[in-house]
């Protein structure tokens, strides 16, 4: 059986591995001259920057692709645990470092609000029982028809997901700054904690089960292994080329059509792009039908991303690993984000130094970075080649400000993406960087499904489908493929 992979994302490499270890005829097509997705790397002026996912954990989900070829994923790389998950810094310069020691957890807790212990608690253990059910269970299993859905409907009005994220955790913690720390998931997944169903509550459990992990060399190493695996059983990867258009016939889709104008036949096409570019751009002459089409048209997309990269020739090494930065107003914020498209002065950011746990992302002596902005989608009519360097001196300022003291006289390399790029380079709808909204209404059945609703021999995997965006999520969407095709 032949199957092509459209996309080389961790959702189209995890697919197109899948295929392979069922015996397909597998060729992955990338528009770019390398592999990865929202997961590229970046080299210049001697630093490695990754681009996109930076937070590893539920290593098991890379572990198994492996394992399918009887191969230990140590051979290939090399993941190291990192004892501080995250340092979330609020505005008067006070920080809590969160890890997995439910010891010290507490303890840092108790400086915060004493009165907020035993609710962590309970919050920890509520949301093993949505972890338990939102991902153990239902992360890697079809929401291909209404039915199932509905047989999940009294479990998951249990598990309170009728409730937002910041809802959920506030019937648990009462302090503003724990409430903060224990919302702000659903931005990993881009999604509004005031907004995302709670049932993404799971996150937190998710870290707590398997810790967050680092790539030595990057999580751009990841894809290095996983494309020397590919080419090591035989699949077919084709490097800056382009498809245009998905070729279909009595509504099956029977190939793909590339810009060069070369046709290639399937039996099965695999998106790991956007849906709604798929939709909109590669099936643009064909018809899907009224429901789908409202359907697609009531679809809110999460936000943009302005993200920018920089090397220092000073170390900051009191800096951690991860580190997340809460300005003054939360709610206020994100609704101008996802609600007002607007740009905002007071800035949430966060901050990735792989340096501090990876010296070899840099030249000796230096520091490597990447800050990342969650901004409006493109849906804001946003001129970002008139706001962007604006923009990039607003966050330097920050950062300086709170983090990183000198920083302006210490850069010595620097880009940034804006979400143009998210739209022109990587075809997400609106630059959105994480495809649809994580909500209750775009969750499971409500997302756009694995297999095409509207056309025979499509199907996709990645952050746009189910179960959703993160790497756990979109490597979670190829097992989905292996149980309906």
């Amino acid at each position: 059986m032949k199957s092509i992979v459209i996309g080389s994302g961790f959702g189209g490499i995890a697919a197109a591995l899948r295929l392979k270890s069922k015996g397909h005829d597998v060729t992955l097509i990338e528009k770019h001259p390398d592999l990865g997705g929202r997961a590229r790397v970046f080299k210049k002026g001697g630093f490695i920057f990754d681009a996109g996912p930076t937070v590893i954990t539920a290593p098991f989900l890379i572990e198994e692709l492996f394992s399918l070829f009887d191969k230990n994923y140590n051979d290939y790389i090399n993941l190291t645990p990192l004892d501080v998950w995250y340092r979330f810094v609020f505005e008067d310069k006070s920080y809590i470092d969160y890890n997995g020691d439910e010891r010290t957890m507490t303890k840092q807790i108790a400086e915060f609000s004493s009165d907020d212990v035993s609710g962590y608690k309970e919050l920890v253990s509520f949301s093993k029982k949505i972890f338990d059910k939102g991902f153990s269970e239902l992360s890697d299993v079809p929401f291909n028809k209404p039915q199932f859905m509905m047989k999940q409907v009294p479990a998951l009005l249990k598990l309170k997901s009728y409730k937002s994220v910041y809802a959920l955790v506030s019937s648990f913690i009462k302090n503003e700054k724990l409430r903060r720390v224990f919302s702000m998931h659903p931005l990993l997944v881009g999604g509004n904690p005031f907004t995302t169903t709670s049932i993404y509550g799971l996150i937190m459990y998710l870290e707590k089960e398997w810790g967050i992990h680092y790539s030595i060399g990057g999580t751009g190493n990841i894809i290095n292994a996983l494309e020397k695996l590919m080419i090591e059983e035989g699949i077919d990867i084709l490097k800056a080329t382009e498809v245009d258009e998905l070729m279909v016939q009595n509504r099956k889709v029977v190939g793909v059509r590339c810009k060069d104008g070369e046709c290639l036949n399937a039996d099965n096409v695999v998106c790991n792009a956007d849906p709604p570019s798929v939709y909109n751009k590669m099936l643009k002459n064909h018809t899907k039908g009224p429901f789908f089409k409202l359907k697609m048209a009531r679809m809110e997309y999460s936000m943009g991303l302005f993200v920018y990269y920089f090397g220092t020739k000073k170390k900051y090494e009191n800096v951690q690993h991860h580190t997340i930065k809460f300005g003054k107003k939360y709610k206020e914020h994100l609704e101008d984000i996802f609600s007002n498209h607007k740009l905002n002065h007071d800035i949430s950011y966060y901050l990735h130094r792989p340096t501090a746990t990876d010296e070899t992302m840099a030249p000796k002596g230096h520091d490597c970075f990447y800050v990342l902005v969650p901004v409006p989608n493109n849906r804001s009519n946003i001129n970002w080649q008139s706001e962007g360097e604006k923009f990039k001196k607003l966050v330097i300022e920050k950062m300086q400000e709170h983090l990183l003291p000198d920083l302006k006289n210490n850069i010595v390399e620097d880009f940034y993406l804006t979400p143009d790029y998210f739209e022109n380079e990587l075809n997400t709808q609106y630059g959105s960087g994480f495809s649809i909204q994580p909500k209750f209404t775009q969750s499971a059945y409500f997302r756009f499904h694995n297999k095409s609703e509207v056309f025979d021999g499509l199907y996709f995997v990645g952050a746009g489908t189910h179960p959703g965006a993160g790497i756990p999520g979109v490597l979670s969407s190829a097992k989905v493929l292996d149980k309906i095709l």
